[in-house]
Parts: structure tokens; C-alpha cells; sequence
């Protein structure tokens, strides 16, 4: 059979839907290898959120073209958010990519190769539980879209525009596949849609994100579950409240995106950083442990030196666990498009600077604090560039985005990889700690 290669661009989300496409591909008797120059068949699974993630889907689409030129028997084919937003001009301008595929039909990904006919969906793809899906990640974790799309109106967000509104998967769906996740050694989950805190609410259930949680919650094998991007605005008391149970993780990624009102006005955002700062102090009464991470937006067209020191007060302020900075990108299409782009790149990449030089003291004294305790930690296996070096997280870092703990092996590499361990933390940097499997 034909050997195929995919790379997965973007965000988790991405992945997840990359994932269905490889179950899709394996379960049709496709060689899926990891090679895009061995590969009878390149697929590039793209993203078109921001510029730096579609200048990265063009450079791909370029090294494809370049591979397609030095064996002409091969087949590329792209799918994702950048087919969808542009592909009639992607398709004049790359015309050596065979097939374009945007969000809605990635299940058919085999028909599409194959030249079948299919029923094209009106829908942005979701899967379910019966959804064929080789996962990527390390056997100890995975992610678990819970919904498709979104239904807010932020002025800068081209998302609503790629994947339409709001779509809630079933929770009996999602309870099966955490299941089934459970049976096959996974111990975490990290719960994952455009805004898990809206979960339901299409479906006219209210809590809806609790509900689901108070399910998961009897899956006896999974030991943490994560939620991963909320809005501020939608985190209830009962999620909280919920969220005080041993398996779920005291983490919450909120994006703010600024502190500053008439820049969240423009933004079509709330919270500024007087209601921010007094809700971040509520999460933390509630959840002494809570570990807090956000996204901010840096560069918006309105903001100047009052706006920005405005953030910056805020990032003290606040001391975030972790923090991502994104300097801002003109959508097209997105309400704000029209304010235009007057901040100059550099400005905004020395304010995105200045900020991560904020929160790298922060970071600093929040991993200080992990000094000689000893905490649970998920061992996902050991460093590519040491084989003796166990890596791993604490319930305070998510994967992918978030600091490592590294550890040495002591010669229980096979008794510790894929498990959850009691470790001794003996050293900390600005992002990573260090530490030792405790006796």
C-alpha cells in the first residue's frame, strides 16, 4: 500500500483532527510513515489563525512543491484553516499541490486521495468516539476536543469566520471515548475546543462544562483532567467548585488578550484589569493551588506607551504561572480589520520582549517555590538528546506549552515511563525544574 506522511500544523486542536485523519488513513491499509521524502503521499494539515502560522503553512507548501518537482509520482494534498480562508488563491498560486481540503471533510481524507465521490459537509469536521484516531502524543496523555468552532465576536479572531459557530459534542460521546482513552493506559486528559467554558450552552445546558467534568469524574483510570482555554467571563462558581476534585487539575489557561478598556473595547473583549485582577484573586481563594496561565495580545492598533504600561501593570500584578505573548496580525474579514496595522513590528516585538522579561521574574520565584518538595509527577518518557533523563509534568504545567521536570533515570526507566511518580524537586531554571524519583 501507498506510504503516506502527515504534518500537523497549529494548534492541539489541529492534531486532534490530524490524529482522525491517520486513523482514517491506517484503517484503509495506508503505510503511515514520518518521512515527507519517502512519502508516496504528503499531507499538510495547516493553520491560518495568525501570519506567523500561515507564513509557516507557505514555507510547507513550498517544500512540497519542491519535493513534487523531484519526483512527480508523488501526491500532496493540503487541508486545514489556510485552505479553508484561501484556497482559490493558494490553488493559483501553488499549483502543484494535487488536492485542497479545508475543515469540514476530514473523514473523507481517504475518498479525497482516492478520487472517490463523497457528500461534502455543510458542517465544520467534529469526530466522535467512533472516530478512527492513532494519537501522537506520548501513551501517557492525549487530548479530547470537546466541541468545534465558536460563537463569540472578538474583533481580531478569524475563527468564527474559518470554523463557524459553536458545536458541543455529545457528552455521552465524550464519556465513552475518556473510557476507552482509560482502557488503553492513558492517565490524562486535557479537555480542548476554542472555548471549553462555553461547552453546552449550544444545546441549551447551562454548567454545561461541569456536568461533563462530574462524568468524567467516575472514569476510574484517568487520574488528572485539564481544562484547557476558557473564557474569564464564563467561569462559574460551580466550575470552581468542581474543579476543588483531586483529579482535576487547579489549572485554568484564561486568555485576558489585555488589561487596558479601551483596547479590550476595540477588541470586543471584557474583564479590563481592575475586574481582572479581583476575579483572579476569586479563582486563587477558591483555589489556593490554582495554577493560572493566559494570552495576551500585544500591538493592537490603539495601543500606545499608556496602554502598553497599562499591561505591564497588569503582568505584575497578576503573576501569572505561565504566559504566551501574540503580536497582533491583521485578519482579513475580522471587524477590526478596518482599524488597520499602525503599530510597527518592531514596536511590537520589543513590547511582546518586555513583557516575557516580566514574566520571566515571575516564573522565576513561582518555580523557587518547588524547592525540596516532593510532588506528583507524569513520567512521559525520557529526553531525545539523553536517554538518561526521565521528562515529565506536574499537574501545574500542561503539555507542550508549559515548563518540564527533568530527572535522572536512577535505572527505572522501564518501571517509571508511562506512570505517574512521587519526585523530589532539587533544582528550578526560569521555565524548568529539576528533580529526583523519590525514595
Amino acid at each position: 500500500m501507498k506510504k503516506v506522511a502527515l504534518i500537523s500544523f497549529g494548534c492541539a486542536k489541529n492534531l486532534v483532527d490530524s490524529e482522525v485523519m491517520l486513523g482514517y488513513l491506517d484503517r484503509a491499509g495506508y503505510t503511515l510513515i514520518s518521512s515527507p521524502e519517502e512519502a508516496d503521499i504528503l499531507i499538510l494539515n495547516t493553520c491560518g489563525f495568525i501570519e506567523p502560522a500561515k507564513e509557516e503553512a507557505r514555507n510547507a507548501l513550498i517544500e512540497a512543491t519542491n519535493l513534487k518537482r523531484k519526483n512527480k509520482e508523488k501526491i500532496a494534498v493540503a487541508v486545514g484553516c489556510y485552505v479553508e480562508r484561501y484556497k482559490d488563491s493558494l490553488v493559483e498560486k501553488y499549483p502543484e499541490i494535487d488536492i485542497w481540503l479545508g475543515v469540514k471533510d476530514f473523514d473523507k481524507i481517504v475518498q479525497v486521495i482516492e478520487g472517490k465521490p463523497f457528500n461534502k459537509s455543510k458542517n465544520c469536521f467534529l469526530y466522535d468516539h467512533t472516530s478512527p484516531r492513532l494519537i501522537q502524543t506520548p501513551p501517557v496523555w492525549t487530548y479530547v476536543k470537546i466541541s468545534e468552532g465558536c460563537s463569540h465576536e472578538c474583533s481580531f479572531c478569524a475563527i468564527p469566520l474559518i470554523k463557524g459557530p459553536y458545536r458541543s459534542r455529545p457528552i455521552s460521546s465524550i464519556l465513552q471515548e475518556v473510557e476507552e482513552l482509560s482502557l488503553r493506559g492513558v492517565k490524562e486528559i486535557n479537555l480542548i475546543s476554542q472555548d471549553t467554558t462555553f461547552f453546552g450552552r449550544d444545546q441549551g445546558l447551562e454548567d454545561g462544562l461541569s456536568h461533563l467534568l462530574r462524568q468524567l469524574l467516575k472514569v476510574k483510570k484517568i487520574d488528572w483532567i485539564r481544562i484547557l482555554y476558557g473564557y474569564p467571563e464564563e467561569i462559574s462558581d460551580s466550575l470552581l467548585e468542581i474543579m476543588q476534585e483531586e483529579k482535576i487539575c487547579s489549572y485554568l489557561d484564561i486568555p485576558f488578550q489585555h488589561s487596558n478598556p479601551q483596547i479590550l473595547k476595540k477588541m470586543k473583549r471584557g474583564m479590563d484589569m481592575r475586574r481582572a485582577l479581583k476575579f483572579i484573586q476569586k479563582i486563587r481563594k477558591k483555589l489556593p493551588d490554582a495554577t493560572l496561565r493566559t494570552s495576551l495580545v500585544v500591538g493592537f492598533p490603539g495601543e500606545g506607551k499608556r496602554e502598553f504600561t497599562d499591561l505591564k501593570k497588569f503582568v505584575h500584578e497578576a503573576k501569572f504561572n505561565h504566559l504566551g505573548v501574540f503580536t497582533y496580525s491583521k485578519e482579513d474579514g475580522t471587524s477590526c480589520s478596518s482599524l488597520g496595522d499602525p503599530v510597527k513590528e518592531g514596536v511590537k516585538r520589543k513590547r511582546k520582549e518586555k513583557i516575557m522579561e516580566i514574566q520571566m521574574e515571575i516564573s522565576q520565584k513561582n518555580n523557587k517555590k518547588y524547592l525540596n518538595k516532593h510532588i506528583d509527577v507524569l513520567i512521559e518518557g525520557t529526553l531525545k538528546e539523553n536517554s538518561n533523563i526521565l521528562i515529565g509534568r506536574g499537574k501545574f504545567q500542561a503539555p507542550e506549552v508549559d515548563g518540564k521536570i527533568l530527572m535522572e533515570t536512577n535505572g527505572k526507566l522501564s518501571e517509571v515511563v508511562n506512570t505517574i511518580q512521587m519526585v523530589e524537586i532539587t533544582g528550578w531554571d526560569v521555565y524548568d525544574l529539576y528533580g529526583k524519583l523519590a525514595q
